[in-house]
Order: C-alpha cells, then structure tokens, then sequence
C-alpha cells in the first residue's frame, strides 16, 4: 500500500526492487493481480506491462484507494477490474493456475489512515490463495511495511507463513536492507516452481 517516487540521488528503495522485478518478469498479454491497489501505481505499471492484451485485477478494502486507483488510469488511458474486496477473495476473480504475477504490499494506504492497516490472518489467507492461482513459473512480489500502528505481528506471521513453504514446489527469495535504521520494508519474491 505504500509508494515511493523515484528521484535521481535516492537511495535503492523497496518499490524500485519490485518494480525492477515486475519489469523482468510480466509480459504483454499476462493476467497478473494487485492485491493491494493503494493508490494504483503498481496498478497502472501492472497494465503498462501487460498491455491492452492482458488483464489486471486490483483489490483493496478502502474506497478511497480504490477511487484514487481508477482516477490514475484514467488520466493516464489505462483500465483494470478494481474491485473494492479483501485480497483474501481473490480467488473468486481468476481460475486457478492461470495468473502470472500477483503484487502485494502490506501495511497502510499512503497519505491514508494508518490505523487502517492489513492484518496477519487476512493476509495469509490472500497468499494461500494467491499461490493457487499462480501458473508454473508465476511469482508473487511482496513489499512488507511494517513498525508504527500495525507494529510487528503482521511481519512475523507472513515470514513464519513464507518459510514453510514445500521448497520443492516454491522457492522463497527475501531482500532486505539491514545496514538501515528503524523499519526499512523489505521484498519477499515466491515463484510457484510446479503445481503441487
């Protein structure tokens, strides 16, 4: 849910890594899912990506997120589904193994309410679902915020989640930043190696 602008001069953020990620990895023509639209920028590089060929479909609780999702495309000639849902329901929206990249950030909306924030239980269940809609070779990218409101159980129970994964049908890749102070998020990228 939280963003960064990328200036010249600034230090390698989260955002940049994911984005450099996403950029690799999506194609024209891929289905792919953001499942925490905030304000829609991973939405509107999702559909850049993928092209008026593919399909993007973005999640969020928070209507404000939603509207200001649909607002940002707009300006810029983009389109997806948004669909005011938890990330948790995401399996409803798309067949199973049949998604190439599902986007996650976890935390808060930025310029938002930080009381309003995601939570371990509804989180994980997102993941579980999101790993069964993935096709062989698909990813998910995950940004991790944490510290502040929603504290540190959050993080905790998505590592904990994430590193029981079977390592022989998922491979777990976490890049942090551990000479930062205070909270720095951090990327998790999880690629669906086969289908269990």
């Amino acid at each position: 849910m939280n963003s960064e602008t990328n200036h010249a001069g600034r230090q390698l953020g989260v955002l940049d890594l994911a984005h450099q990620f996403l950029r690799a990895h999506i194609g024209r023509g891929d289905l792919v899912i953001d499942a925490t639209c905030g304000r829609g920028h991973d939405t509107k590089l999702l559909c850049e990506l993928t092209g008026p060929e593919g399909r993007v479909i973005g999640f969020d609780i928070q209507q404000d997120a939603i509207d200001s999702a649909e607002a940002l495309l707009r300006e810029n000639g983009l389109s997806a589904e948004l669909h005011l849902d938890s990330h948790a329901n995401m399996a409803a929206y798309a067949e199973a193994g049949s998604v190439s990249c599902i986007v996650f950030n976890f935390g808060w909306l930025p310029r938002g309410n930080h009381e309003i924030f995601t939570h371990a239980d509804s989180s994980i269940a997102a993941l579980e679902a999101g790993l069964h809609l993935l096709r062989p070779e698909g990813w998910l990218v995950l940004c991790i915020y944490y510290g502040g409101a929603n504290g540190f159980t959050e993080r905790d129970a998505l590592l904990e989640y994430l590193s029981g994964l079977d390592s022989r049908y998922y491979t777990v890749l976490q890049c942090s930043f551990p000479n930062r102070t205070g909270c720095p998020p951090f990327a998790v990228f999880v690629k669906k190696e086969r289908v269990l």
